[in-house]
């Protein structure tokens, strides 16, 4: 039996209808921004598989870096221990971080870092005195899948069943210059009736929303607002952070700062999983006191595992490296290119671009996972193409180390799909 059979005895597959679709290519070796298959086909990883392995699959930097430290120090509890490349870790994180951040709290996945970033928010009030029990979010954003981040999550295809079970959450909509002045209404009526913990948001791009981009300065006007009112702000930079946005992180592009960042996906360089949660001092300071209760009791077994600080410190030690940031400026010169010409085919209704974020929505009604979507995903993969368009919307955010004739062959495989339809 091939592994796609084997794999139909037991497996569940995450964000998958199995009666609609029971099969799953099964692939048995990747490197740099390419993965393969049992037959030995070859597709150009053109979202970097959920936009983790950023620096390429199986690093031979990273790997090489985390063999040594397997045969060094495998896992410690981190509750009453520490070890070197936790520290060295947070070290070279908040080097790069906004300056304003200064603790790091470690947890397993992007949806902890939120679950983390929400109590967090929650406690620091209770903790100064004040129960502040509200959270706003955007509308159409998404946060994650554990109960804390699919409250403040707004794609409803994913919520339904739970929502009744929610945490109490206001959503306003993603700013745009049209809606400006009734969004600042909007979060105004709500800071002021309300007691409102935290202001949660993805900086600049909202990733499950079909890579919906806004303006910095909207976010800024908005930040300024929510800081008049004392509620923190929340920046989830889980698929934004690392360098896809031009910068190290999507906050950068702003003037205000966020209390509380989120991290993950790209943190390992998709070696293996683990997730941060930043903060500033003042959210730091809130958890200390004499007091037992007012600290922060929220532990992951495998929080800081040293393997995983290995791979997220060499992923840092690359993200600054002269290499990687002239392969970011590369991709993004290329993606401009590739605008100017792709704007004008009569299948496409928009583009946009943020660093090396690049994403057309197509001039054809579709449901997110439809058939024509389905069919869109086939005719990539059959022309050796990992895309998956999310509705209408086909995006690009390859690995780091893509190859120029890797990008040309993505770029024009999606002239391809927008010929045949």
């Amino acid at each position: 039996m091939s592994l796609q059979e084997r794999d139909k005895k037991h497996l569940w597959h995450p964000l998958t209808q199995h009666k609609l679709h029971p099969d799953h290519l099964a692939i048995t070796k990747a490197k740099e921004a390419l993965l393969f298959d049992e037959q030995g086909n070859e597709y150009i990883d053109g979202i970097a598989s959920w936009y983790t392995c950023m620096y390429g699959h199986c690093n031979d930097y990273i790997t090489s870096k985390v063999a040594e430290q397997m045969q060094q120090l495998d896992h410690v509890v981190f509750a009453g221990f520490t070890h070197e490349p936790a520290i060295k870790l947070s070290e070279a994180l908040i080097d790069i971080l906004p300056k304003n951040q200064e603790k790091v709290f470690f947890s397993d996945n992007g949806s902890t870092s939120v679950d983390v970033a929400i109590k967090m928010a929650l406690q620091y009030h209770f903790n100064n005195g004040e129960k502040r029990g509200k959270i706003i979010a955007l509308e159409d954003g998404f946060h994650g899948d554990t109960f804390g981040a699919m409250s403040v999550s707004g794609l409803s295809v994913y919520n339904g069943p739970f929502e009744e079970f929610f945490i109490d959450v206001a959503r306003i909509p993603v700013p745009t210059k049209d809606n400006f002045e009734s969004v600042k209404q909007q979060l105004v009526e709500i800071l002021k009736t309300e007691k409102v913990a935290a202001f949660i948001y993805e900086p600049l791009v909202q990733g499950a929303a079909a890579m919906k981009m806004y303006d910095a300065d909207l976010l800024d006007e908005l930040l300024d607002i929510v800081k008049e009112y004392g509620a923190l702000a929340i920046a989830d930079e889980v698929m934004t952070g690392f360098g896809k946005t031009g910068k190290h992180f999507a906050s950068e592009h702003l003037t205000n700062q966020p209390d509380i960042i989120c991290l993950a996906k790209s943190l390992t360089g998709g070696l293996v999983p683990m997730a941060i949660t930043s903060c500033s001092e003042k959210i730091y300071n809130a958890f200390l006191s004499d007091d037992i209760a007012k600290g922060f009791f929220h532990g992951h077994t495998y929080s800081a595992n040293p393997i995983a600080c290995t791979a997220a410190l060499a992923g840092i030690e690359l993200l600054r490296s002269e290499d990687i940031q002239a392969n970011i400026q590369t991709i993004i010169e290329a993606h401009k290119t590739f605008d100017v010409h792709i704007k004008k085919h009569p299948k496409v209704a928009r583009t946009r671009q943020l660093g090396v974020i690049y994403a057309l929505d197509l001039d054809i009604e579709m449901e997110r996972y439809g058939n024509l979507r389905n069919k869109l995903f086939k005719f990539f993969m059959d022309n050796g193409v990992c895309l998956r368009p999310l509705g209408n919307t086909i995006y690009i955010l390859a690995p780091f180390v893509i190859t120029k004739k890797q990008l040309d062959k993505v770029y024009n495989t999606i002239e391809k799909a927008l010929d045949s339809l």
